[in-house]
């Protein structure tokens, strides 16, 4: 579990196969301190394990799924990546609750200056709409920020000046893709309503039948 409150941006070494997987190594200071084998750090919004520890940096392991899932299989020698470790029971709640588990990439589509506030507007997958609404949480590579407006398959955010100078986002361009993770919550309100319908709509059924001889 993370807050979405980026710690660091660190930079990638190298992002490659290696053996029958594929290994990324990231170099950083900040988020080491305290960190150990098997702990779990977001790069971008996405929950990875530590496989290996260094004084300036540590490796871990991608797995298919994330690959096709998110946009770190794009990154490269030099890449700079969000970073931040997993939250304890002395974490600051600056943020909101974010999993780490990235539901999909959007495309930027447009960057727009407000004296010192950045605008940015994001196109994202119709069916992960349903999940973003006005002045509700978003994760965009592991930093939680307000939705502001919504589309049909685009929503947009603002960045204060201080947000700006400590994540990739602003350093990004028009085109590239960006991790999405919604706030888990709408997803759990969904799965209840629509497991509620299904159940009284299962009892109306059955007492029909039974009224009418059929069972």
């Amino acid at each position: 579990m993370f807050t979405g409150i980026v710690e660091e941006v660190g930079t990638v070494q190298h992002c490659q196969p290696s053996g029958d997987g594929f290994e990324c190594r990231v170099n950083c200071t900040t988020v080491l301190e305290g960190t150990q084998l098997g702990d779990s750090i977001a790069v971008n919004g996405v929950c990875l394990t530590v496989t290996e520890l260094y004084d300036n940096g540590f490796n871990t392991g991608l797995a298919p799924e994330t690959l096709k899932r998110t946009n770190l299989g794009s990154l490269q020698s030099g890449s700079r990546v969000n970073l931040e470790r997993s939250v304890t029971p002395t974490t600051r709640m600056g943020g909101h609750f974010v999993q780490g588990h990235v539901d999909t990439t959007g495309t930027i589509t447009e960057f727009r200056r407000d004296k010192d506030a950045l605008w940015v507007t994001i196109q994202a997958p119709t069916d992960i709409m349903r999940y973003v609404v006005t002045k509700g949480y978003i994760t965009l590579d592991g930093t939680s920020l307000t939705v502001v407006d919504v589309g049909n398959d685009f929503f947009n955010v603002t960045l204060v000046a201080y947000t700006q100078d400590h994540i990739t986002l602003p350093g990004k361009t028009t085109g590239d893709l960006i991790n999405i993770e919604v706030d888990v919550l709408g997803k759990y309100v969904e799965r209840l309503i629509s497991h509620t319908a299904s159940v009284k709509s299962s009892n109306v059924t059955q007492e029909f039948l039974q009224e009418n001889g059929y069972e």
